[in-house]
């Protein structure tokens, strides 16, 4: 299989590039964690991209069990068919709703699964993974079956750091954190998001986001998402690099705050 070597589209630092290929050489799932809005979800889809290979995406809520990523069996449905006399009660996998595990394994060629956002669940969520991610099978009660993955999929999975993980689902990732990128390196994100956007321009709206960025008392710091968000607005509402400058010299108010703080207390700072 081919190495990730980041995509046109998403800048891979080494060290995220050498995590994403350490951990398909091993067959371990890859735990990305880091701030969000750094690209965590998306990287999953440009790893599907760059390999060529399908993604299947189970976004994790905080009602989510991992029953759901095997499958799920619709007994009310197949109850309320009995009465009606409809003959598909008589075969059970009519009411098995396979789950996104289910559908991973059973694919014909190696695949992208992605655990979107684990920590939302239930502190067991993981925990009831380990010996599916583990042997890659598990049985379905209902219909008797064992389904064993055809091909062990690449597994992503993502955390906010909303809850701490359990040991011993730790010990099974290949673990990575996506560090905040240096200016270089978002400079060379918002150039791929904005190929044609003035120098000086970019130059000056990085000043201003990373000085509020640096902002101590900053409670939810503005992230790589939020910047280009950002830039996007200066755009349309046709601010210049001269008139950022003025905001860093304290003439003017910083223009589209809203796209960058997202609460009331950071905004007061700024004020």
């Amino acid at each position: 299989m081919n190495k990730f070597e980041g995509t046109e589209k998403y800048i891979a630092s080494h060290d995220l590039k050498v995590a994403i290929n350490a951990a398909i050489t091993l067959e371990k799932p890859l735990l990305i964690k880091g701030e969000p809005g750094t690209g965590k979800t998306l990287l999953a889809h440009e790893i599907a991209k760059s390999l060529d290979k399908p993604l299947f995406n189970w976004h994790v809520k905080s009602t989510t069990t991992a029953q759901q990523g095997l499958y799920e069996y619709d007994a009310v449905s197949r109850l309320r068919d009995s009465q009606l006399g409809n003959d598909k009660v008589d075969d059970i996998a009519n009411y098995i709703k396979k789950g996104k595990l289910w559908q991973a394994f059973e694919a014909d060629e190696r695949v992208i699964l992605l655990i979107d956002e684990i920590d939302k669940a239930d502190i067991e969520f993981p925990n009831d993974l380990l010996l599916e991610l583990d042997k890659m099978q598990f049985f379905c009660y209902e219909t008797g079956e064992e389904i064993v993955a055809k091909h062990r999929p690449i597994i992503i999975i993502t955390s906010n750091n909303e809850k701490e993980l359990p040991d011993a689902f730790l010990r099974r990732c290949f673990f990575h954190y996506i560090s905040f990128p240096d200016r270089e390196t978002l400079k060379k994100i918002v150039e791929v998001h904005f190929p044609n956007l003035e120098q000086d321009l970019v130059e000056s709206a990085m000043d201003l986001f990373y000085a509020i960025r640096n902002q101590r008392n900053i409670k939810k710091k503005p992230s790589t998402s939020e910047i280009i968000d950002w830039i996007k607005l200066l755009m349309v509402g046709k601010i210049n690099a001269n008139e950022l400058d003025e905001v860093m010299q304290g003439k003017k108010d910083i223009p589209f705050l809203g796209a960058l703080l997202k609460n009331e207390q950071d905004k007061a700072i700024l004020r």
